[in-house]
């Protein structure tokens, strides 16, 4: 019975919409436009998300645990005053200073132990002073161990001059101090710290972060000569900290905090605005994609209403000769399907198209792409699919229409 029927099927379908060419042209057209629309939107997005993501986690590790901050408490007067009675009206927070995690050691062994972490570094980092003749700047010195902190943040494509060997007499510096000072690879510089200790460090490389603030104020050495500088042997500040799953970063911290008492901030957390404006932007384009899928639904549906006023005659002649109601429904959801199957195909290279010429011609001034594009084979897939059903979906209606058709009013006219 199945392969009676389905040829039959198939013919009359394909039969119609050739005999309304005109039209079937029109609304395949309007589902390729329709399609290519939500795929090239779709793709940009998805790059453009991407490439914040690789921008923001460049430069920074996916979680930083750090010593958690002292909480501010109301002094009472003595014992005898009144419950709930204190010293002020105004209570203000004690000064942070830059202090060492207690037992960072055993934190650090903890979190390397823990399922989903990928590296864990320790960083000792604080304020100094850089003087270069009668140049003098400050700058943030942070001491890493070179050989877990590169893995972190990965500074081989960062470095224009010089290395990334580190030894214990070594400073990496930015671009912009660079030129601030007018040192480069091969210069010395006299670092000072606020607790009076000073050293002489030898410039090894020079580096781009891509951000200007950060090539003035960062620096780095080795963790032992950082704790020197600062007064804290054998102390760090902070461990940074990334992840197999980026998304699964603030879940990770959580767990870390719970299990270690230290603060734990991931970089979702950090980066909350960011996320608010990626929500927006996401909630835009789903909406953008359902009206367009809903005119194109509608497109379909219009074109197949007019086929079933136009072949009445012919459907109730088919219904005369024995063609169940069923045959008929199939026969027009097989149209619906055809015309998103055919829009969407022709959608999809739009979108492809549409793509390769924003790579291509949307550029930076140094004549770099704004971003990389990736080209998704599930995202096609997925616009595929989902023309498919819009059609079939539209199709429905007219499609029930048709074969609610009474055969001898339809032949009757």
């Amino acid at each position: 019975m199945f392969t009676t029927w389905l040829p039959f099927e198939w013919i009359v379908a394909i039969r119609f919409l050739r005999e309304g060419r005109l039209q079937t042209l029109f609304i395949i057209a309007g589902v390729a436009i329709g399609v290519g629309v939500i795929v090239f939107m779709s793709a940009l997005l998805a790059g453009l998300q991407g490439n914040f993501i690789r921008r923001i986690l460049s430069a920074q590790a996916h979680i930083q645990l750090v010593q958690p901050q002292q909480v501010t408490r109301p002094l009472r007067l003595g014992r005898d005053a009144p419950p709930g009675q204190v010293e002020g009206a105004i209570v203000q927070p004690p000064l942070q200073l830059t202090k060492s995690m207690d037992q960072w050691q055993a934190v650090v062994a903890q979190v390397r132990a823990m399922p989903g972490i990928k590296v864990v570094s320790p960083l000792a980092s604080g304020p100094v002073l850089v003087v270069r003749g009668n140049a003098t700047k400050a700058v943030t010195v942070s001491g890493i161990e070179p050989e877990t902190y590169f893995r972190i943040v990965d500074f081989s494509d960062k470095i224009v001059r010089g290395n990334l060997r580190l030894t214990g007499s070594d400073i990496l510096i930015g671009t912009e101090l660079s030129s601030d000072l007018g040192v480069d690879v091969g210069d010395k510089l006299h670092v000072t710290s606020a607790s009076g200790a000073s050293t002489v460090l030898s410039i090894v490389g020079v580096f781009d972060l891509g951000n200007k603030g950060a090539n003035q104020r960062s620096t780095f050495t080795t963790l032992r000569m950082a704790q020197s500088l600062l007064d804290m042997p054998g102390g760090v500040t902070s461990v940074e900290v990334t992840v197999n799953d980026i998304y699964a970063a603030e879940t990770l911290a959580q767990r870390i905090a719970t299990d270690t008492g230290v603060q734990a901030d991931s970089w979702i957390k950090s980066s909350a605005q960011f996320f608010a404006a990626i929500s927006a932007q996401t909630t835009a384009n789903t909406a953008i994609r359902f009206f367009v899928g809903l005119s194109v639904a509608f497109g379909i549906a219009s074109v197949l209403v007019v086929v079933v006023v136009q072949k009445s005659r012919e459907i109730g002649i088919l219904r005369a000769m024995g063609i169940s109601r069923g045959q008929i429904l199939r026969l027009f959801l097989l149209q619906g399907g055809l015309l998103g199957l055919g829009g969407a195909m022709a959608g999809c290279g739009i979108g492809a198209l549409a793509l390769v010429l924003w790579q291509r011609f949307a550029r930076n001034a140094d004549g770099t792409p704004l971003f990389p594009l990736a080209f998704d084979p599930n995202l096609f897939a997925l616009a595929l699919v989902l023309a498919t059903l819009t059609g079939l979906l539209a199709a429905f209606a007219p499609a029930l229409r048709a074969a609610r058709l009474d055969p001898v009013v339809a032949i009757r006219g």
